[in-house]
């Protein structure tokens, strides 16, 4: 039993590496001597291996005792609360949607949607977010005017980072506001609610950063990227929260094909950070003021913050060119809430540590 016991742990070993090196892009030979690897250990188990019942979730999953569900219960209500202070109605849609509804609205994460098997003649996949469904929702509907909010699983088809939070299978905590308004007023007050909420949860010290798709748009154009290289670059530009300006670059110009030239321009912007004088600042630059989007995304920018200092949050919220959002329905904000320093838990319970939590939203 033994020696079972360290083949199987072996295997356990064997199989990481394989999954990293996957990750990690590695040669193709390299993957392959590795698996080999892996199938003579599993061989040695014998036939009674192969059918052994092992019990466990899922990967990507996790069970939640109730300890951790009483924390979840009350970080909800503390988030639902704020919701319906602000005007918030709930609804609910299907886990599940028509495969052609999902497809073409995410950008390259489009790959991570996890198809389901032909069910009556209808292609079906698990929902990859609570935005796309809400827009199907509206338009089945035809409601032209709502706040709501929903609090649902989504599911991805991605390599799981369980130590790093990143799951196939967590839970979307989404608030939208459809219907007509002044510019910026619905961003605006939808920052206020992040504000709110993360300040009543006090999980420490947090910034909330800003940016406009139109802005990023403009920038890679006066910066020499081709049309057709956008939204491929600006998902690369959305990995900067967790790889380095050089690896970013080298993604860009080796796998990307964009030229050094045009990266390194896009290097020096994505660099700054500030508030309404950085908006002012871009709308005098030589090149961002040659792109008519650009400059409609500024001077957004500027009347947020105007809205900002009334909502007095400005001290929390940041304009960072550095944030993208690589999904195609974003068009206008976008904003990332980051915890820039931990607090003090209360008693039994972990908070998150610096740079790990992560609100990502945004409006089109």
């Amino acid at each position: 039993m033994e020696d079972r016991a360290q083949i199987q742990e072996h295997i356990k070993t064997q199989g990481e590496l394989v999954r990293r090196l996957k990750a990690e892009k590695a040669s193709k030979e390299q993957i392959d001597e590795e698996v080999a690897k892996l199938l003579q250990l599993k061989a040695q188990l014998g036939e009674d291996g192969k059918h052994q019942f092992v019990l466990k979730t899922p990967k990507g999953t996790r069970d939640y005792n109730p300890k951790q569900m009483a924390i979840r219960e009350k970080v909800f209500n503390t988030i639902i609360s704020c919701f319906k202070r602000h005007g918030a109605e709930t609804i609910d849609t299907p886990v599940f949607e028509l495969k052609e509804t999902l497809t073409g609205k995410y950008g390259e994460d489009s790959k991570l949607i996890y198809d389901l098997k032909d069910q009556g003649g209808e292609l079906l996949s698990l929902r990859y977010d609570l935005t796309v469904p809400f827009a199907r929702y509206l338009a089945m509907n035809k409601i032209t005017n709502i706040k709501r909010y929903h609090i649902a699983k989504v599911y991805r088809r991605d390599n799981p980072a369980m130590t790093r939070g990143r799951y196939r299978e967590f839970y979307q905590c989404d608030f939208d506001i459809a219907g007509q308004y002044d510019a910026m007023i619905p961003d605006a007050e939808c920052l206020k609610i992040v504000h709110e909420i993360l300040s009543e949860l006090q999980l420490g010290e947090f910034c909330i950063k800003v940016n406009d798709r139109r802005i990023l748009d403009g920038m890679f154009a006066v910066c020499g990227v081709p049309d057709e290289k956008f939204r491929t670059i600006c998902s690369t530009v959305d990995k900067l929260d967790k790889m380095s300006w050089e690896d970013v670059k080298k993604e860009m110009v080796n796998e990307k094909g964009l030229s050094e030239e045009a990266a390194d321009q896009i290097g020096e912007y994505v660099s700054m950070q500030g508030g309404m004088d950085l908006a002012e600042r871009l709308l005098q630059d030589q090149k961002m003021c040659q792109s008519k989007q650009a400059c409609a995304g500024l001077s957004d920018i500027k009347l947020l913050f105007s809205y900002l200092q009334l909502f007095q949050v400005t001290d929390k919220v940041v304009f960072d060119l550095s944030l993208a959002r690589g999904l195609d329905y974003y068009t206008g904000i976008i904003y990332e809430a980051v915890l820039t320093q931990a607090g003090v838990p209360p008693p039994g319970q972990r908070l998150p540590e610096r740079g790990q939590l992560r609100g990502k939203c945004g409006c089109g």
